[in-house]
């Protein structure tokens, strides 16, 4: 291309840069923005956790150190299949919101050592 047929991308004199200051709005409203950029502490609070990298080579380095997943707790668990009777399991979700945790806490009280 030829330079006079580029298009304009900046403006090229003080006077136009204060011309597009001055037509600013006063505050940004996007609702796809994950924080409100008006607010300066939300726009910090939602950048402390960005990866800073100045190459391709680094910033996978540095996505591969983050863990992924759940945070480890105390004891992991395993996941197993039992087959247990209807009447039994019908009684466990019938305790309510929890049965599951109960149910743990219940047989590793009597879990041989």
């Amino acid at each position: 291309m030829k330079p006079n047929t580029l298009p304009k991308c900046f403006p090229a004199t003080a006077e136009e840069w204060e011309r597009l200051i001055e037509q600013a709005p006063e505050s940004v409203t996007d609702p796809d923005c994950p924080y409100d950029p008006n607010d300066a502490a939300a726009v910090a609070a939602f950048w402390d956790n960005a990866i800073v990298s100045h190459s391709l080579p680094e910033l996978r380095e540095k996505l591969a150190a983050r863990r992924r997943g759940r945070p480890v707790q105390g004891e992991p668990k395993t996941a197993i299949s039992l087959r247990l009777p209807v009447s039994v399991l019908d009684a466990w979700k019938a305790s309510g919101p929890g049965w599951q945790t109960r149910m743990v806490e219940d047989l590793s009280r009597h879990a041989p050592v």
